[in-house]
């Protein structure tokens, strides 16, 4: 697939068990190597959407597309293609890491060309546990080996759900590189589910956030921030009085700021509006408004 090429065309989802709507018309899409954030409380839709784009799950209504097909439609050829790491998994314990990713690779080499088993453990971080059984592995170790097992035939398209959720920092931060670098270089498009808003605001170029089934906001981060929490604050001290100003945007008023008054311009502060502040406001709008 060419960059711009839409990888994910969803419109008018529904989702109704019994009398109950759990999706309501969800619309958005995604684009080829584009990093997708699916955000939302518990009970959101979130879980429902993602499974139903997997093809595990069969929809009420709308249309789906996912690399060209209908998922609930979608064959082996089809799956080769995509990459699932779910919350946990616990099967194959018995296995060691390279034994266990060098037979899955061997399952995709009629569709794709799957990562060679050791340069798949060395960049997910493996490589001194490559000949441990899994059932030793700790936590963040078993969360790099659920990713390597969802990329092992180098996917189009990666589901991550949770992925960061047993991560120490330096594990999360090296994980972070990792998605990237899939995103980047390999021009894999992820959809990722998380409840950590700092690793959707690092790692998302676009956020969709679900509440009560509906889609109430799309964008980027910064576009979210400036839309829904308004303009940055810029704070500093010029003459040995402090000053405040509300700008749409910060850095050219910064610039002006400096142009203007040079080094007597001290103390500078930028305060923007965090993805935190803008989810948090719109999920209590959008509870506001369902009452």
């Amino acid at each position: 697939m060419s960059p711009g090429t839409t990888v994910l065309d969803v419109d008018g989802l529904r989702m109704r068990y019994g009398s109950t709507d759990v999706l309501h018309d969800v619309t958005f899409q995604a684009r080829h190597g584009e990093v997708l954030a699916l955000l939302g409380p518990n009970g959101a839709g979130k879980t429902t959407t993602i499974e139903i784009l997997e093809g595990f799950r069969s929809r009420s209504a709308g249309r789906v597309q996912v690399l060209g097909a209908d998922p609930a439609d979608g064959g082996e050829r089809w799956r080769a293609r995509v990459g699932v790491v779910l919350q946990s998994w616990r099967d194959h314990g018995k296995w060691r890491v390279r034994e266990l990713l060098a037979h899955l690779a061997a399952h995709y080499t009629a569709y794709t060309r799957p990562w060679d088993p050791d340069e798949l453990i060395a960049a997910v971080g493996l490589t001194a546990h490559a000949a441990k059984k899994i059932k030793t592995l700790s936590g963040g170790q078993r969360r790099r080996l659920d990713v390597a097992i969802g990329i092992v035939g180098r996917p189009e398209l990666l589901f991550l759900d949770e992925p960061t959720a047993a991560f120490d920092p330096a594990a999360r931060h090296d994980f972070h590189e990792l998605v990237r670098g899939l995103a980047d270089d390999q021009h894999t498009t992820i959809l990722l589910t998380t409840h950590d808003l700092a690793e959707a605001e690092k790692l998302a170029d676009r956020i969709v956030i679900l509440d009560g089934g509906r889609v109430i906001a799309d964008g980027s981060a910064a576009d979210l921030a400036r839309g829904i929490a308004g303009e940055d604050e810029v704070r500093w001290v010029h003459e040995g009085r402090r000053h405040t100003h509300r700008a749409a945007d910060s850095t050219a008023f910064a610039r002006e700021l400096f142009a203007r008054h040079g080094a007597a311009v001290q103390e500078l502060e930028v305060h923007r509006a965090s993805l935190e502040q803008t989810y948090l406001a719109l999920v209590r709008h959008a509870e506001q408004e369902s009452r």
